[in-house]
């Protein structure tokens, strides 16, 4: 049993509210109090990640000159980044929260998505 199911289209709709949030959410939740980065690591990871979207090769992507295979690396490599960041810089309370949560909902949508029919799959 394949338990992947986001895909192409699900990941497309979760982008832009994702990427709205990282930029929000540090705002509304008063992220930075153990270290400023961590205020400044997810505001500028959400407007990144807003640019990334709409370049994306997907169903909201309004330039879609960068594949959608490139965009899972880069939200890959921002969950990884978003993992490490909280012990790294010493990050504690919310901001330590924060960027465990996000680092495992991000690292879950890449690891459950579909691929696409056709494409080969891994074992």
């Amino acid at each position: 049993m394949n338990i992947r199911f986001v895909t192409k289209t699900i990941h497309a709709y979760l982008d832009y509210p994702v990427a709205l949030g990282l930029i929000a959410l540090p705002m509304l939740l008063g992220l930075g109090q153990s270290n400023p980065l961590a205020f400044w690591l997810s505001v500028t990871t959400g407007f990144a990640a807003l640019i990334l979207t709409i370049l994306t090769d997907h169903e909201t992507g309004l330039i879609r000159i960068l594949p959608y295979s490139f965009h899972l690396i880069v939200d890959f490599a921002v969950g990884v980044v978003f993992l490490a960041a909280p012990f790294v810089l010493g990050f504690k309370g919310i901001d330590f929260a924060y960027y465990v949560v996000n680092a495992l909902a991000v690292l879950a949508v890449v690891s459950l998505h579909k691929p696409e029919t056709g494409a080969p799959q891994a074992a």
